[in-house]
């Protein structure tokens, strides 16, 4: 019986310790790209004496990664940006869902699901030439479709996501006609073949390669918060429209991610995910990298973002421009979107 109880004891101990050693690891694989972040990561280890093992890719790279991994993975959470790619993580059944009070109270319904959750924000706004373009000419991003403009849009690809996504909220909105009708008058008013990212394309508009594009809000303020002479002369040329705030709003977009089905330390992970929704992680998101916080009424301290002003954002779920994704690359590619 001793024996016995000596092994029971022994096993109870290894149990315990491997318990105790799940609660120090967290496996992470980003494809965020922000050096930013760092404060993020480290805060979180800080406070709960978890160690972050960081894994950083592509998107597609990341996710065939855990595909081929299988039930050996040891990733325990996948983060990326643009409501697209998560999605198709979920697609692919890789996410685990979820139950948890802190996600489901701090997060607005429409900027969760139930296995993947969004803990930033951007906003994908028009930036136009103040010299040569009237603002009042651009109000709605169907105005980018307006023969007013004709040689004077500026675009990254029409397959990227970020594009594909505002198209996507196009037709969930008003239909495929629509969305086709505004691909078409945009590909007709191009003052170039698409190229670069969206930096270039805020660049582009200064410098009157063309008289207005579409662009990510945390690009903007990047260069407004920007020391650089050069970059501080040239935001004074480029104004920045808050599209469709007579109608749906302005398209949103998001930074999020999801524990994974085979993750290991799904304690750690859980953990993990809700630290992202707190205070600090939230200031994190904004201060550092211009992306506005999801915990609604929560004050920063950005001035880019505050230049920037109040805007009626678009509550579409962002399950929704998943759900038309494809639809958004048929009708891009139809159009002459490259």
């Amino acid at each position: 019986m001793k024996l016995t109880s000596v092994l029971i004891a022994a096993a109870m101990a290894t149990l315990s310790n491997g318990a105790l050693a799940e609660e120090k690891i967290l496996n992470l694989y980003s494809a965020r790209h922000y050096q930013t972040d760092e404060a993020l990561y480290t805060a979180f280890s800080q406070q709960t004496g978890i160690k972050i093992n960081r894994i950083e890719g592509k998107e597609d790279e990341l996710l065939e990664r855990i595909k081929n991994e299988g039930a050996n993975s040891p990733a325990d959470i996948f983060l990326t940006v643009d409501a697209a790619r998560l999605a198709k993580a979920h697609e692919l059944g890789l996410f685990s869902p979820l139950t948890s009070k802190t996600l489901e109270a701090r997060i607005p319904s429409h900027l969760r699901t139930e296995d993947w959750f969004s803990f930033s924000t951007r906003a994908r706004v028009i930036v136009y030439n103040k010299s040569a373009v009237k603002s009042e000419d651009i109000q709605n991003y169907a105005d980018l479709a307006n023969p007013k403009l004709k040689g004077k849009v500026c675009s990254r690809s029409g397959s990227h996501p970020y594009n594909l996504s505002l198209m996507a909220s196009v037709i969930a909105h008003q239909g495929e006609a629509k969305a086709e009708e505004l691909a078409r008058g945009m590909v007709s008013n191009f003052a170039r073949a698409p190229k670069g990212g969206d930096t270039d394309q805020i660049k582009a508009v200064a410098a009157g390669e063309c008289g207005v594009a579409l662009a990510n809000t945390y690009y903007v303020a990047r260069l407004l918060r920007s020391t650089k002479p050069e970059e501080i002369k040239l935001m004074e040329k480029v104004g920045v429209i808050w599209p469709n705030q007579s109608t749906t709003g302005s398209h949103i977009n998001v930074s999020g991610g999801g524990m994974l089905k085979t993750a290991p330390h799904k304690e750690a992970a859980v953990k993990f995910l809700e630290y992202l929704v707190s205070d600090q992680a939230q200031r994190y998101f904004a201060d550092g990298n211009n992306e506005w916080p999801v915990v609604e009424n929560l004050k920063v301290a950005n001035p880019a973002l505050e230049s920037l002003g109040t805007f009626k954002a678009d509550k579409l779920p962002v399950k929704n421009l998943a759900m038309y994704q494809a639809k958004a690359q048929i009708i891009l590619d139809r159009a002459g979107f490259k």
